[in-house]
């Protein structure tokens, strides 16, 4: 357990601008990630296992995390996000997302808004304006101020999880650090 108390920590704690699954839950699992990052889409495929399995015990919560420079759909893709978000949608869009990473361009953008059925003048005026990038930039500050230097990276119970990102490890990270 010493090894835990010298880990890095979450700077910025989860609040009610956070999109939490499971808000309450005993054990927090938060991932900072980039929608067009490989590791970040096999790790959601993890994170959608773990929450199948743990259920009510474990709130989830994602912040962006854009990597730019190397990911140039990134930025606008969290952005879409909370477009989605804003017409109650941020979570059905954050699967389409990461279900279909090399479709990430303006066009597709609205494409998968008009999947799910979103006020599509509305969602196009968000991204076309850049609406909501001071939240993916406050989101992107305070995975800075935690640390975060790549993604994804997860906390577990606001300890920094260096370890893998399969099911086993973050369950036995959010156990160990419980």
């Amino acid at each position: 357990m010493s090894a835990v108390l010298h880990q890095p920590r979450l700077t910025v704690p989860i609040g009610e601008r956070d999109h939490v699954l499971s808000r309450g839950a005993e054990l927090t699992l938060l991932e900072y990630g980039d929608y067009e990052c490989p590791f970040c889409g096999a790790a959601a495929a993890s994170v959608e296992q773990l929450m199948r399995i743990m259920g009510n015990e474990v709130q989830f919560a994602y912040r962006h995390f854009p990597l730019a420079q190397i990911h140039p759909h990134a930025q606008l893709a969290a952005e879409a996000a909370e477009a989605a978000g804003q017409q109650g949608r941020f979570w059905d869009m954050h699967q389409l997302l990461f279900a279909h990473q090399d479709r990430l361009d303006p066009p597709d953008l609205i494409g998968h808004a008009s999947t799910l059925r979103l006020d599509l003048r509305r969602f196009a005026l968000d991204l076309e304006t850049h609406a909501h990038a001071p939240r993916v930039r406050e989101d992107f500050l305070s995975g800075v101020r935690s640390g975060v230097n790549g993604t994804p990276t997860f906390f577990t119970n606001g300890v920094r999880h260096n370890g893998g990102y399969d099911v086993e490890s973050l369950v036995e990270a959010l156990r160990m650090t419980a």
